[in-house]
C-alpha cells in the first residue's frame, strides 16, 4: 500500500478505510491468493456480503492490523 491514506473501496465513497476484505475467485485464482478490497465503517457490511454471498471473502481485517501483517511479512492466511 502506498503512502496516501487509503480509501473504501466502494464506487463513489472516498472516505478513509479502515477494513480490509481480503478474497479469492477460486475460478480464477489460486487457493492461497487474496485479493484485497478496503473498506470504510459504513460500507464494510455491504461490501462484505457482496462477496459472502459469491463464496469470496475469505477475511476481515482492521487495515491497521493487515499492515502490521505487512510489516512483518506475514501472510494474509497466517492469521
Amino acid at each position: 500500500m502506498s503512502d496516501e491514506t487509503p480509501v473504501c473501496s466502494a464506487k463513489g465513497c472516498r472516505t478513509a478505510a479502515v477494513w480490509v476484505l481480503a478474497w479469492n475467485n477460486p475460478k480464477l485464482h489460486t487457493p492461497e491468493r487474496r485479493k484485497t478490497w478496503l473498506a470504510c465503517e459504513e460500507h464494510r457490511e455491504h461490501l462484505s456480503q457482496f462477496l459472502g454471498v459469491r463464496g469470496f471473502l475469505k477475511d476481515v481485517v482492521a487495515l491497521a492490523e493487515w499492515q502490521r501483517r505487512e510489516a512483518a511479512g506475514e501472510s494474509a492466511a497466517d492469521g
